[in-house]
């Protein structure tokens, strides 16, 4: 009988290393900040935290650009961070002030909505190299996905697009997604198989945004109908959440993971590996 050696082969595990003008960049990392509702507010808000840690340790930190073009009502208070002074403001303006305030930045709002204009023409001031979106619905996904894919159209290599992340939820549960905009380079290992391009959700899962495309985007009258539609804290965990996912990009310079899914109802999240 003949023996048959198996050789083991070791199984690596799969890993994104962050692009390296994230880690050590000369000027704060520019990011823009797409929605400014019940995630975005919460977003803001962690961004800044983590801008306020990154300086501690001697990063340039992060420039936020804030997109939305709604104002202020009363159904947004409470469970979205407004606050009874703030009515009839824009949100994105409301949000950007109090945070230089409190954080003592020079973040911008924007009061248009991320999208191209009639004659096709891209938003002022919409490069950034990290682009995080909290919109309510998936044309508003697409238009985007389309916006960062010709970011050959950009121009200089300052601020070039590298990094989408993309917030997503219903009443009780929710998803986010890490994308690369393009293949970015990674080093060579032995210890690990490494992952250059991370796919939209758009491409991933592009006919399924589109079936479950059921949202009613009338605007809620009262707390309480706001409520019927989206939970109390789903927004706040998916950004919570969200924010360690990027945070470990920065500290970490890796991750093993390009999002998750979660549902608050029964307090399960789930890992969407690479």
């Amino acid at each position: 009988m003949n023996s048959k050696i198996i050789l083991n082969q070791e199984i690596k595990s799969k890993v994104h290393f962050t692009d390296g003008e994230l880690i050590s960049p000369t000027n704060p990392i520019s990011v823009n900040l797409i929605g400014a509702g019940g995630t975005g507010s919460q977003m803001l808000t962690a961004l800044a935290r983590m801008n306020h840690a990154l300086t501690e340790l001697n990063h340039a930190g992060l420039s936020v650009r804030l997109w939305d073009d709604d104002l202020i009502t009363e159904a947004n208070l409470g469970r979205q961070l407004f606050a009874e002074c703030e009515l009839g403001l824009y949100k994105s303006v409301a949000l950007s002030n109090r945070i230089n305030r409190f954080f003592g930045t020079n973040w911008k709002a924007e009061t248009v909505r991320f999208e191209k204009d009639r004659f096709d023409r891209l938003p002022e001031n919409a490069k950034a190299t990290i682009t995080i979106t909290c919109v309510d619905n998936v044309q508003a996904r697409f238009g985007i996905a389309e916006i960062l894919k010709e970011k050959v159209n950009f121009g200089s290599y300052r601020d070039e697009p590298k990094y989408w992340m993309d917030f997503g939820n219903g009443q009780y549960t929710g998803q986010v997604f890490l994308s690369t905009v393009g293949v970015i380079r990674q080093p060579k290992s032995e210890k690990y198989e490494t992952v250059g391009n991370l796919p939209f959700v758009t491409d991933e899962f592009g006919e399924l945004l589109k079936q479950s495309e059921t949202e009613d985007d009338t605007p809620s009258c009262s707390v309480a109908e706001a409520l019927e539609k989206q939970d109390l804290y789903i927004n706040s965990v998916l950004a919570q959440m969200g924010s360690s996912l990027i945070w470990n990009l920065f500290r970490n310079g890796l991750t093993e993971n390009r999002g998750f899914f979660l549902n608050l109802k029964n307090f399960h999240s789930q890992p969407i590996k690479l």
